[in-house]
C-alpha cells in the first residue's frame, strides 16, 4: 500500500500540472471493478471544466487536487493506485482522466489494478468534515509531546498504534517497521509502557526514514505495483534496514537475526537484539538519530 513516501513522490511528480486548465475530466471504458468515485463523473466533468488548477497537496496518504473554484479532487490510491503524468502500466486498469490544457502536460491519469481506491471532488467544508477531521496530525511534522499525548495511555503494541491515522497520518506497515528500528525499540512494547525519551526517538527516527525514503522516491517492492508519477520505480526498496529481511543478518549489528511475527494481520520485521524490549541496545544509544 502506498504510504506517506508514495504518496509525497506522487503529489511532487504532478506538480507540473498546477496552473492547467481543465478541458474535460473522463472515465476510460474499464470492465473491471469500478473504484468508489463521489459524485459522478458527469457531475465531476460539469464542475472542473475551465477550472485552473492553483495547488497540489498532500494529506495523510492522500493526494490533493486543488482548482481556482475551491473545490478539491482528493485520491486516496489505496493498496494499488497511481497517480501518473506518463502511460500507464497498462491501459485495462485506467480508472480517471483530467484533459489538461497547459504547457507542460496533455493529461493526468489515475490507474488502479485492484480498483481499491477512491476519488472525490470535495468542497472546503466536505474536505474538512469527511477527511481533515479524521486524521492525526502528519507524521513528518508531528511533535514527540503530541504523539505521546496521542498513545501514552494506550495498551496497543508501538508498532500497531504507529498504523492509526488518527493518531498519526501517513505511516504503513513498512515505514512502522523501518522507523522502530532506527529507533531501537521492540515493535511488540506497549504503548503506555514508552518513556518520554522513547517517543522523542519515535519521532526523529520518522522523519528521518520518511525524508530518506522521499530522497529515494518511495519503495518498489517484488510485485512492481508501485510507479512514481513518470511510471518510474521508486529505489528506496534497495536500503530497507528489515522489511522483508526475515531471516537475515542484521545489518546493524551483525549478530541478530531479522524476525518476522504477525500484528493485526500484518507482517512485522525487527531485529530481537537491536530492538529490546525492556532497554536500549548500546549500538543503538551511540547512533543520533536526525530528523533530516
Amino acid at each position: 500500500m502506498p504510504e506517506l513516501p508514495e504518496v509525497e513522490t506522487m503529489r511532487r511528480g504532478i506538480l507540473p500540472i498546477v496552473g492547467h486548465r481543465v478541458l474535460a475530466a473522463e472515465c476510460p471504458p474499464c470492465d473491471r471493478r469500478p473504484i468508489l468515485m463521489e459524485p459522478s463523473i458527469r457531475t465531476i466533468n460539469r464542475k472542473l471544466v475551465g477550472q485552473r488548477i492553483n495547488g497540489i497537496n498532500r494529506l495523510g496518504k492522500r493526494v490533493l487536487i486543488e482548482f481556482e473554484n475551491g473545490s478539491t479532487i482528493v485520491i486516496e490510491p489505496r493498496m494499488t493506485g497511481l497517480v501518473l503524468l506518463a502511460d500507464p502500466p497498462t491501459v485495462d486498469h485506467l480508472r480517471f482522466r483530467l484533459r489538461l490544457q497547459g504547457d507542460a502536460c496533455e493529461e493526468m491519469l489515475f490507474w488502479d489494478r485492484r480498483g481499491l481506491g477512491t476519488l472525490r471532488l470535495l468542497t472546503p467544508r466536505e474536505l474538512e468534515q469527511r477527511v481533515g477531521a479524521k486524521l492525526g496530525k502528519d507524521a513528518l511534522v508531528i511533535e514527540a509531546e503530541e504523539l505521546r499525548e496521542k498513545l501514552a495511555r494506550s495498551r496497543r503494541a508501538i508498532k500497531v498504534a504507529l498504523l492509526d491515522q488518527t493518531a498519526v497520518a501517513g505511516i504503513g506497515n513498512l515505514y512502522a517497521a523501518e522507523i522502530l528500528f532506527v529507533a531501537g525499540i521492540d515493535p511488540r512494547r506497549r504503548c503506555d509502557q514508552l518513556s518520554k525519551p522513547q517517543f522523542e526517538r519515535i519521532v526523529a527516527a520518522t522523519r528521518a526514514v520518511l525524508y530518506e525514503a522521499i530522497d529515494h522516491e518511495g519503495s518498489t517492492l517484488s510485485d512492481g505495483t508501485y510507479r512514481n508519477a513518470l511510471n518510474e520505480s521508486g529505489g528506496y526498496q534497495n536500503y530497507h534496514r528489515v522489511y522483508d529481511r526475515a531471516d537475515q543478518r542484521c545489518i546493524r549489528c551483525g549478530i541478530g537475526t531479522i524476525r518476522r511475527i504477525v500484528q493485526a494481520q500484518r507482517s512485522t520485521f525487527f531485529c530481537p537484539c537491536c530492538q529490546k524490549k525492556r532497554r536500549l541496545h548500546p549500538q543503538v544509544a551511540e547512533i543520533e538519530v536526525s530528523p533530516n
